[in-house]
């Protein structure tokens, strides 16, 4: 899994946060915000001010802290990226969901369709 740059500033730490406490959901918009909340996230899914790299690999098996949903785009097969979204779906879920894709002929990749997982 790739290393990625990040920040999370107190504002956006704060509106997080408060959503959970108030017993909203919190929705990812991509992989990268995924893997951002989980890693700037204490053992409790209390999410604070930080900033660095992440290097988190999520798979199956899993325990999210903080995320509750993903919008996130149709990733290559056999990739790291998928097997994060395997462990919010489900792989068996997930395996199925592409299958769909690819007889719809979605488009894959950063500029293609997209999913919502929860």
């Amino acid at each position: 899994m790739h290393s990625e740059y990040y920040v999370v500033t107190q504002e956006a730490a704060d509106k997080i946060n408060n959503a959970k406490a108030d017993g909203g959901r919190v929705i990812c918009v991509g992989t990268t915000s995924c893997r951002t909340i989980e890693s700037a996230s204490d053992d409790d899914g209390r999410v604070k001010a930080c900033s660095g790299w992440t290097e988190i690999f999520i798979y199956p098996g899993y325990k999210f802290k903080v995320l509750d949903a993903l919008i996130t785009n149709f990733h290559l097969p056999e990739s790291t990226l998928l097997m994060l979204v395997s462990a919010l779906a489900g792989r068996e879920h997930i395996l199925a969901a592409y299958k769909t894709a690819v007889e719809e002929k979605y488009r894959f990749f950063s500029f293609g369709d997209a999913m919502f997982i929860h």
